[in-house]
């Protein structure tokens, strides 16, 4: 399937640019997303989808196939597989970013191929979810893109009553929480998903029974 999305951000087109190839900066906006590795081409980590009572994590690897910045357009290619099962994602994805207004219209094009149990609710349910992650996804980098660079202070010799204070103990790291299909899609949506999960677990039973009968 293929899917269209548009946003903007309130930042010049070459500081939007540097920032969506900054993925360590951008990471946490994207929802249900994990990096474990970014190479400046290659990134490899995880998403996780919750359809219902039921999560899956898929894994794999993204790679940007193309950079162009006078073009201010990129090309990512993205493959990933169920931990626990057989279902599979790809997605081509294009983006291309260009000045208006003082800030930056992004438009993302992706071309989407699902197997597996969030398949089987179709292009509709899956382009108003997009829909959804792109639009927190934007008021996320938007954010992030007002807030202030970090600055490197020059260092300065450390005082003995410094060096004498307690180690700080690290903060545990909060799991990252996975896409709610239903919860995403609102309820109108969430109501069809339902039902399709409903009929769903009423096919696989009928299944087992007539299984169970014959055995």
């Amino acid at each position: 399937m293929e899917l269209h999305h548009e946003f903007t951000v309130p930042v010049p087109v070459d500081d939007a640019w540097r920032a969506l190839l900054d993925v360590e900066r951008i990471a946490p906006c994207m929802p249900g997303a994990t990096v474990d590795d970014y190479d400046g081409k290659t990134v490899t980590g995880s998403v996780k989808v919750k359809v219902g009572p039921i999560t899956v994590t898929y894994r794999g690897t993204a790679v940007f196939e193309e950079q162009d910045e006078s073009a201010h357009r990129m090309v990512l290619i993205a493959n990933g597989k169920e931990t626990r099962g057989q279902g599979t994602a790809r997605a081509t994805v294009t983006g291309t970013l260009a000045e208006r207004d003082g800030g930056t219209a992004v438009s993302v094009r992706t071309d989407l191929t699902v197997t597996g149990r969030p398949a089987q609710f179709g292009r509709g349910v899956m382009a108003e979810v997009g829909d959804k992650l792109v639009g927190q996804f934007a008021e996320c980098l938007a954010r992030r893109l007002g807030e202030p660079t970090e600055r490197t202070e020059p260092s300065e010799p450390v005082e003995p009553s410094q060096a004498a204070q307690p180690v700080q103990p690290v903060q545990p790291v909060q799991p990252v929480e996975p896409i709610d299909l239903l919860r995403t899609a609102g309820p109108p949506v969430a109501k069809r998903v339902a039902v399709a999960v409903a009929t769903a677990v009423l096919a696989l039973v009928f299944v087992r029974i007539r299984r169970h009968r014959h055995a």
